[in-house]
């Protein structure tokens, strides 16, 4: 059962809030003790490449796909024939397996993966190693890893954080600091960024700058800043959107800032897989208003094929403001 991002995590004002951190505290302390314990007592795998993790500090929604496809872009312009592999959350394949976007669905190998597979070679497999050594033995001279700086099996030549920098006054990056279920954290925030080599802060395209108070919260860590960009404008017309990523809203919002006439937006859950009832419940809202259906790249790609031609992806880019400043960081590794 997969459900919807807890907006009360992220909220500094809510007394509803406050009560129901309090309440999930001690299974918070447990959620931490456990991971401590796991990445201390891991022996990662060496693949004898190379390995870039692209993860994050929160329970999703941080854009790690997005920045892990433009690492997998620069790295590709080195001339370096570099391979992404994932877990392949939300897929019913264990793998390790070559994703082929012409033969597998997001049923098959999860919907990033899929998304990744579109410019580059990518692998799944719940064993990491055995998938490094499948990606190895096929080519790969580096390996970039979507989702998993919690994840130990490898050893990693690189650890990038990614971050959410789109905060607004009534909200926190990472909630009050309380780990998963009190708060957003996979890991206390000190622990998750001792692992860390470098931190990526990304920014919606109309956001000015990054908070001068999250950037300090890195102290000496290099930080990085990427802009998501939409490829487009959003489709003219009136517009009923839809998205099932961790923070929908987010979605939302960017629409709006692009100047679409969205007329009504549905949230699902993360990774939520469409049923027949949801589809007809999106098409019935869109006819109510005579409006065109619109979601993300990765919602798109989990829709069954007979209904991609009716509604429109609208996918967006992750690009670094200092390219050059990061391209020479990514070459040191």
């Amino acid at each position: 059962m997969k459900l919807n991002t807890p907006r009360w995590w992220y909220e500094r004002d809510s007394n509803h809030a406050r009560v129901t951190r309090i309440l999930l505290k001690p299974a918070s302390w447990l959620w931490a003790a456990v991971t401590a314990r796991r990445i201390a007592r891991a022996t990662p795998f060496d693949p004898g490449v190379p390995v870039i993790s692209i993860g994050n500090l929160t329970m999703g929604g941080s854009g790690k796909t997005p920045v892990a496809r433009e690492v997998l872009r620069l790295l590709h312009g080195a001339g370096v024939s570099a391979h992404a592999l994932s877990r392949g959350y939300g897929g019913r394949l264990e793998g390790p397996i070559r994703v082929d976007p012409a033969a597998h669905t997001a049923a098959d190998v999860g919907d990033e993966p899929l998304m990744l597979a579109q410019q580059a070679h990518a692998w799944i497999a719940r064993d990491r190693a055995a998938g490094a050594r499948a990606a190895v033995a096929n080519g790969a001279a580096a390996l970039v890893l979507d989702d998993a700086h919690q994840n130990t099996a490898l050893k990693k030549t690189l650890s990038l954080v990614v971050v959410d920098g789109e905060t607004r006054s009534d909200e926190w990056p990472f909630g009050d600091g309380a780990v998963f279920p009190s708060g957003p954290m996979r890991e206390p925030l000190k622990a998750g960024l001792a692992r860390a080599d470098a931190v990526v802060i990304l920014l919606p395209s109309d956001l000015d700058a990054a908070d001068p108070e999250l950037v300090a919260t890195f102290g000496d860590l290099p930080v990085f800043i990427a802009r998501l960009t939409p490829d487009g404008p959003p489709p003219p017309g009136p517009l009923v959107g839809f998205a099932g990523i961790a923070k929908p809203w987010k979605v939302e919002r960017s629409l709006i800032a692009a100047g679409a006439d969205l007329k009504d937006f549905i949230p699902f859950p993360d990774h939520a897989e469409l049923k027949p009832a949801d589809i007809a419940f999106l098409t019935d809202r869109a006819a109510l208003h005579g409006a065109a259906l619109v979601t993300t790249e990765k919602d798109w790609v989990r829709l069954p094929p007979e209904w991609r031609a009716r509604v429109t992806s609208w996918p967006v880019t992750a690009r670094f403001e200092d390219e050059g400043r990061f391209a020479v960081f990514l070459g040191r590794a």
